[in-house]
């Protein structure tokens, strides 16, 4: 029968256990990001695909539109889906054709749209494209620089078929858009730094680059069409390899997306996002569900050993090194994604995000109807 000391000891193996699951994935994973250096190789400036779909989304094209219809790159054409718009984009666009002959905007009713979502808005974009190269955003993002292009093809050679990118939130006042940031930013921590081990599990639409033949070759977003969501993160699942894919980090290329308002509309949307998350290969479920578990023990099992006073000061100083490495590898992986005001707060925000995904994936399991928009 185990008595005191011996079950003490086993709560510290426990403890100790899921102090290296987090250094492996700190040190090991994590840290892939924040030391990572882009050869900038020139290559040949290929022909480029600029997929958007858009609905009711006139005062942001009027915005954004103009700045990727003036990209400086020699060969590409930017395709508009107008998903049955109410509002005035027809007009709008009809406007710009005009005056960007390389637009090319199709036009869609209500009674031709067969999948939930914007797949198949998405899927006749991709149809209506002329090149091979894609390069997908949101109508809502902002492109800043007018490299965009440029860099985010650069990416592919022979090999290449999936390039991810980065597609921040815009700094705004107030507590929510600190969650909003850092949860975008702690997500691509995850999949840029997966992919640098050559685990490549996702992507996000607002900034993502594949090829025409491989949307082809896998049937498109037949495996999962009838979810809202799922065309980005769902389709890098299940097309990428350990050779396929590539990231691009360079500053002129991020695109910067409009937070929420109201933690409601942000709460519905992370909902929606994280309720693909089941159809995800196997193994990439296990490895992304040992961090959070990971975390979970080793604070619970912590709090333990303060009460027992357990071999006390080794229980805290692995407190201590997790939190150092923790802090070294956020702030480096943030000043290659270039955010800021983050940093001080981030172990707090880790917790935030952590005991937030929790109760999405609750709720996506109690309600899981979902819907664009």
């Amino acid at each position: 029968m185990l008595d005191f000391y011996d079950i003490n000891f086993l709560i510290y193996g426990i403890y100790l256990l899921s102090f290296i699951i987090q250094m492996v994935f700190i040190w090991l994973i994590f840290s892939k990001l924040s030391f990572y250096k882009a050869k900038n190789d020139k290559k040949i400036e290929k022909p480029v695909s600029v997929v958007i779909t858009s609905r009711d989304d006139f005062f942001n094209l009027k915005k954004h539109l103009p700045v990727i219809l003036s990209q400086d790159y020699p060969d590409y054409e930017v395709v508009l889906v107008n998903d049955h718009s109410d509002d005035e984009t027809e007009e709008y666009l009809d406007e710009l054709i005009k005056q960007y002959p390389h637009l090319k905007v199709v036009n869609m009713s209500h009674s031709v749209s067969f999948y939930p979502g914007k797949k198949f808005p998405l899927s006749i974009g991709i149809k209506s494209a002329k090149n091979e190269l894609l390069l997908l955003t949101d109508a809502d993002c902002e492109v800043k620089s007018k490299d965009w292009i440029r860099n985010m093809q650069m990416g592919f050679d022979e090999k290449t078929q999936i390039v991810l990118g980065y597609g921040p939130y815009q700094p705004r006042k107030g507590l929510l858009n600190l969650f909003i940031r850092y949860y975008s930013f702690f997500t691509a921590q995850q999949y840029l730094s997966f992919a640098l081990i050559r685990m490549p599990y996702m992507g996000v639409g607002r900034n993502l680059a594949y090829r025409k033949s491989l949307f082809y070759a896998n049937n498109g977003f037949i495996s999962h069409y009838t979810l809202a969501s799922g065309d980005d993160d769902l389709f890098v699942n299940q097309t990428a390899n350990r050779q396929n894919v590539k990231i691009c980090i360079e500053p002129s290329t991020f695109t910067y997306s409009v937070p929420k308002h109201t933690f409601k509309q942000w709460y519905k949307q992370k909902k929606r996002h994280l309720s693909v998350g089941k159809l995800y290969k196997p193994k990439h479920k296990i490895v992304l569900a040992l961090y959070p578990l990971s975390l979970l023990v080793f604070y619970i099992l912590f709090g333990w050993q303060l009460y027992s006073r357990f071999c006390f000061y080794w229980v805290l100083g692995l407190m201590g090194f997790r939190l150092i490495s923790f802090l070294i590898i956020q702030k480096t992986s943030m000043n290659k994604l270039k955010e800021r005001k983050l940093f001080l707060i981030s172990p707090l925000l880790e917790l935030f995000i952590f005991a937030f995904n929790s109760f999405l994936t609750i709720s996506n399991f109690i309600y899981p109807k979902n819907q664009w928009k």
